[in-house]
């Protein structure tokens, strides 16, 4: 019986210890998602109750003050953790500013470079020599980079003397205070272009998975990763219940799937995106699967900055907003472009004057 009982906890009991994350010291949690809008973006501060802080993303391409102004609001001196979910600029074109203003002791990414469609790159070739001509010896114009935002983060990162790692799925990071951070995706092998033929884009379907434990708190944070990454994690032993969910990919129709909804069960959602994204987020069709759940919803193109707070007991969540939303928060913009590889999705150079304010009535 004594062997038996061993073997139980030793199969059971100890797997199930090792995963428990730490206890609540008691101290509050915070987590910022950052208004780095009015394009979308991601950016969320997360600061644990003894003090260490945790950077994901920095926002688009010029948002770095914006991000760096929250740093100095919310009195962060160093930034002990910055995670790149995915290499687009809307979720770390404004690290290499962050990075260079801020002491940043480690640095995550997924290993993987942009992937720059192939007509673009094409686009990005030195023009050739005409025939007798002299070859110029002028370097080719840094600015002119498909890639611009990749190269200056990657830069930015060598500079800066920060231990770097590679995302593991199943790496757990415990902050202090009791808050663990837990890498759940990507997993290999990784997406290709080939997979995404039903829709969503292959950068964002490698994005990193995270998940942010406190006490009775939990807190899903999935940058980009699309419905094909959801269904990935779904088919693995993984603990996705939620209590908050930072919605996928800024609210798109091709993430936050039914399956997601119903094995996650937030209380809380939370949606990143911008008044002048051209790509219909948050879809009505993805705000309609979180009404049908009963969720509290919060959005920061309409709301600004939202600051969730816990000591990590059951029931003490509170979520503050920056202002108050003139609009209904249930309903979705209309799409100008789809976000999609197989539409060729814009993620480079996506600029020029914001589309006409349109919601769906």
């Amino acid at each position: 019986m004594l062997s038996a009982a061993g073997y139980v906890g030793w199969k059971y009991v100890l797997p199930w210890w090792k995963t428990k994350p730490p206890p609540a010291s008691g101290g509050e949690l915070q987590v910022h998602v950052l208004d780095v809008g009015p394009g979308n973006g991601d950016a969320i501060l997360i600061i644990a109750p003894g003090g260490k802080t945790i950077l994901v993303d920095a926002g688009d391409t010029g948002k770095g003050k914006v991000v760096l102004e929250a740093l100095k609001r919310y009195n962060v001196q160093q930034l002990d953790y910055f995670v790149a979910t995915h290499p687009h600029p809307d979720h770390i074109g404004g690290a290499d500013e962050v990075i260079k203003a801020t002491k940043v002791l480690n640095v995550i990414d997924n290993g993987l470079a942009p992937d720059v469609p192939e007509a673009l790159a094409l686009q990005n070739k030195a023009p050739k020599t005409p025939t007798g001509k002299k070859p110029t010896t002028k370097k080719p114009d840094k600015s002119s980079a498909i890639a611009k935002f990749y190269d200056e983060y990657k830069d930015a990162v060598a500079q800066s003397g920060a231990h770097y790692e590679k995302a593991q799925p199943g790496a757990k990071f415990d902050i202090g205070g009791g808050v663990r951070l837990t890498i759940l995706a990507p997993s290999e092998p990784y997406f290709t272009k080939e997979q995404m033929k039903t829709g969503g884009n292959v950068t964002n379907a490698n994005s990193i998975v995270m998940r942010l434990d406190y006490g009775d708190f939990s807190m899903l944070l999935p940058g980009d990763a699309e419905e094909q990454t959801e269904h990935r994690m779904l088919t693995k032993d993984l603990n996705l219940k939620a209590k908050v969910l930072k919605v996928a990919h800024h609210g798109s129709k091709y993430a936050t799937s039914q399956d997601l909804v119903n094995r996650v069960k937030p209380e809380v959602a939370i949606i990143s995106c911008g008044e002048w994204n051209r790509y219909g987020h948050p879809s009505q069709v993805m705000l309609d699967r979180l009404r049908a759940a009963n969720v509290k919803l919060y959005r920061t193109d309409l709301q600004g900055e939202i600051t969730v707070t816990t000591r990590g007991k059951e029931g003490d969540i509170v979520v503050k907003t920056a202002k108050e939303a003139k609009t209904d928060l249930w309903l979705g913009r209309v799409a100008q472009k789809d976000d999609s590889t197989r539409s060729g999705f814009i993620a480079y150079g996506d600029f020029g004057p914001p589309p006409k304010q349109k919601t769906i009535k």
